[in-house]
């Protein structure tokens, strides 16, 4: 299948582009990007893709079969519009557009082009939460109680587009929006209402506070911040027990006991037991450091472009994770829980 990249920013410059090119049954034919200096870069590490100055004049030329779009989220809904115009299948870096008008536009393109539109929520394909919603619907935990996230990274700098929610930037959107997704993944079930805190510190909205509450009743508590250090967790808390797990810590799912001599001991057992049976040794111990998930979502949606498979998580699940978003952005101006309107 031949492959465009639209946007030859960081995140394509740290993920995509090597990856697209070592995608079995794929390859890389044509990118994308307005910057000169970052179109040159990318063109020098992909020497067989044709070089375009921007998006409509790659998707024009009628040499790709589908494209993956990495431009600034504001740009998100347009650029993905008009690839479903041109009969394109479109894998589109999270959110789905920066309002949520602009991402009902995107699902309606996609819905009328019968192509695959596949979102960029890739921690879906991180073993380590498939392990946690595999935990969670086996029934070891019992009924589910509660639940509670974090996804936050040290303060750093951003660049200007993510430092102004205008142009798609603030935590919810960025951080936030992967984990109202794997809420309902691991969960199964919808976000109806929030209540949310947002603060600017060093960016517009770089932290919030979310309070969730799911069609079955269940409350969640999430923490996301740009400017509190690396952290990507969510625990799961159950009437017959409690898990979870840390992407950047964990080797698998972690149950967690109370304290205790006897339980303090059946904690070590456990912890030898999880990394005997981990599904992420193999990964951590010979990876090279990124973050595998990538790479298993791109490979998804090459198999679903095929159709062989289903996209998932589609552009369905990205309206649903900006609805969140957007009623966490009325709550936290009003100061009410707002009901999720998607």
């Amino acid at each position: 299948m031949k492959l465009g990249l639209i946007g030859c920013g960081s995140i394509a410059q740290l993920v995509h582009l090597g990856l697209l090119q070592r995608l079995p049954g794929a390859t890389l034919v044509a990118l994308a990007e307005v910057d000169p200096v970052r179109r040159a870069a990318a063109a020098r590490r992909a020497p067989q893709a044709r070089p375009f100055e921007d998006g409509p004049a790659l998707i024009a030329s009628g040499l790709v079969e589908a494209v993956v779009i990495c431009l600034p989220s504001h740009l998100h809904a347009a650029a993905a519009e008009a690839a479903l115009a041109a009969g394109l299948h479109v894998y589109l870096e999270k959110p789905l557009a920066s309002t949520l008008a602009a991402g009902q536009r995107v699902v309606t393109a996609w819905q009328q082009a019968g192509r695959v539109g596949m979102i960029g929520y890739n921690y879906r394909f991180n073993a380590l939460y498939q392990a946690l919603r595999r935990e969670v619907q086996s029934g070891a935990l019992g009924d589910v109680v509660a639940a509670r996230t974090v996804f936050s990274t040290p303060a750093r700098g951003l660049p200007a587009w993510k430092q102004q929610r205008a142009t798609g930037g603030g935590v919810l959107l960025d951080l936030g929006s992967h984990h109202l997704d794997l809420v309902r993944f691991i969960l199964g079930q919808e976000i109806t209402a929030v209540s949310a805190w947002l603060r600017s510190t060093h960016s517009a909205d770089d932290n919030a506070v979310l309070h969730l509450r799911l069609a079955n009743g269940v409350e969640v508590q999430s923490l996301f911040s740009f400017t509190a250090g690396d952290a990507d967790r969510i625990e799961i808390y159950g009437e017959a027990g409690q898990a979870g797990v840390d992407r950047y810590r964990s080797w698998n799912v972690e149950r967690l006991l109370p304290a205790g001599g006897a339980a303090r001991l059946r904690q070590w057992a456990q912890t030898a037991r999880a990394l005997l049976t981990s599904p992420y040794l193999r990964v951590k111990l010979t990876g090279s450091g990124q973050e595998p998930s990538y790479a298993a979502a791109l490979k998804h949606f090459l198999a679903a472009a095929r159709g062989e498979i289903e996209a998932a998580p589609n552009f369905a699940d990205g309206l649903r994770a900006l609805a969140v978003v957007d009623a966490a952005e009325t709550s936290a101006r009003t100061g009410a829980t707002v009901a999720v309107s998607a």
